[in-house]
């Protein structure tokens, strides 16, 4: 008789507070501006979390969204698409539970997400 083994996971397990605080620390590492998180536990059926950030130029953006795709592939998180690469005025970064905003600094200001979800303007 031979002992099957678990099936790995596919995703980790981290819980969603742990990735975004995991997330956070690592934009704040490479320069994002302004980082907030939004918990939308409850709120709403698209996420947990939604995170916003600012970059210093469309290149600091593309960046810091590859940064964060890698960082998803190094700690086995979920990364589902990015959208807004190529300008780079404002990349969504889709991870399931957790979506990142990295915006132009003027671009941020227009949309004012923090105001949308009834938080003070962090911009």
């Amino acid at each position: 008789m031979q002992i099957s083994q678990p099936t790995p996971k596919k995703y980790s397990e981290a819980s969603t507070a742990d990735k975004a605080a995991d997330i956070v620390a690592w934009l704040n590492e490479h320069k994002a501006a302004d980082v907030t998180l939004i918990n939308l536990s409850g709120r709403c059926a698209f996420a947990e979390a939604l995170l916003v950030a600012t970059a210093s130029s469309v290149r600091h953006a593309q960046s810091l969204a590859d940064g964060v795709n890698a960082l998803c592939g190094e700690r086995n998180y979920e990364f589902l698409r990015m959208e807004g690469y190529q300008a780079g005025q404002w990349i969504l970064v889709d991870m399931n539970d957790i979506v990142l905003n990295i915006f132009q600094p003027a671009v941020r200001d227009m949309y004012k997400l923090e105001a949308l979800w009834n938080l003070p303007d962090e911009a």
